[in-house]
């Protein structure tokens, strides 16, 4: 699992700051999060290939997390896309995006495919054979989801040495990495735990940007690989957080201590702070496995 962080700032971009987005690369596939105002430049910037893209999850409407995507949709036509492109989103997101598109007259010359989110309740929104994604409701002043992904079970290992020591026909090697047990060529009923090794645990990564504290994500990400959570303001701003709807970074320590989280990235940070070493420091007080976002940071689980 690879996460690769092209923005992690609120707010207005700057030189040197880049609004929300980034890209999650599991189980062979490669899913960008929120699109804020840049992001293709920074795709470009950290050589990620445009055409790997085929789902994009956006948390909500505010410009900081999307205002970047008509601009990447109108590049992927002007790239003679061909694979569909599916885009998650709050209801009204379509409307936006198709009348720029019509407005422009740069109807897409792929098929662009819109699923629009409106349930309040954390619900799946895309699965397949090795990953799937839930919903996060989160508490914002407008419409709000994180996004939780979801490795599927890893196959069982074989143990070269005692399937071969066994006599297995190698047709049955799929059915050992599922767990099954096997009649050898002897006719011998072969119990898989003798020759397969379990596999690696599967892995998670949680997306929660933006939200006020709000325990009741807990039991949606309870025991998360990686957690990513926004944290505006430092202690001192505590006071901005149920205005602006908004966290601190003792607050996403808080929750990822609560969740079981193994491991807690601060993101969302407020342009207003010079440096970010202390939004680790206050986390810390509370959980210990802290790491920072930082534009074009990536991190490997």
């Amino acid at each position: 699992m690879k996460l690769t962080i092209l923005g992690c700032h609120s707010a207005t971009p700057r030189t040197n700051t880049n609004p929300t987005s980034q890209i999650l690369e599991i189980k062979n596939h490669m899913f960008l999060i929120d699109c804020g105002e840049g992001t293709q430049v920074e795709l470009r910037r950290n050589k990620i290939k445009f055409s790997r893209i085929k789902h994009i999850f956006i948390s909500h409407l505010h410009g900081d997390h999307y205002y970047g995507l008509i601009g990447l949709v109108s590049t992927f036509r002007l790239l003679t896309r061909e694979t569909e492109l599916h885009i998650y989103g709050p209801k009204g997101l379509k409307e936006v995006i198709t009348l720029q598109l019509k407005l422009s007259d740069s109807w897409t010359n792929y098929p662009l495919i819109f699923h629009e989110l409106t349930s309040k309740e954390s619900e799946i929104i895309y699965e397949d054979e090795k990953v799937e994604v839930h919903t996060i409701p989160l508490n914002h002043r407008v419409y709000t989801n994180g996004f939780l992904f979801k490795e599927k079970p890893n196959e069982r290992k074989l143990n070269m040495n005692a399937v071969l020591n066994a006599n297995i026909d190698v047709a049955y090697y799929r059915k050992l990495k599922q767990g099954a047990d096997i009649k050898n060529e002897d006719g011998i009923l072969i119990k898989n735990e003798t020759v397969t090794r379990d596999p690696l645990p599967p892995k998670s990564y949680a997306f929660c940007s933006d939200t006020v504290y709000d325990e009741s994500i807990v039991n949606v990400i309870k025991n998360t690989t990686v957690l990513y959570h926004e944290s505006t303001f430092l202690d001192k701003n505590e006071d901005l957080c149920i205005r602006t709807k908004h966290c601190t970074a003792r607050q996403a320590a808080t929750i990822a201590l609560k969740a079981n989280v193994g491991t807690l990235i601060l993101g969302h940070f407020s342009t207003r702070y010079n440096g970010y070493d202390e939004f680790k420091s206050q986390a810390q007080e509370v959980f210990n496995n802290v790491l920072l976002a930082k534009d074009g940071e990536v991190f490997k689980f």
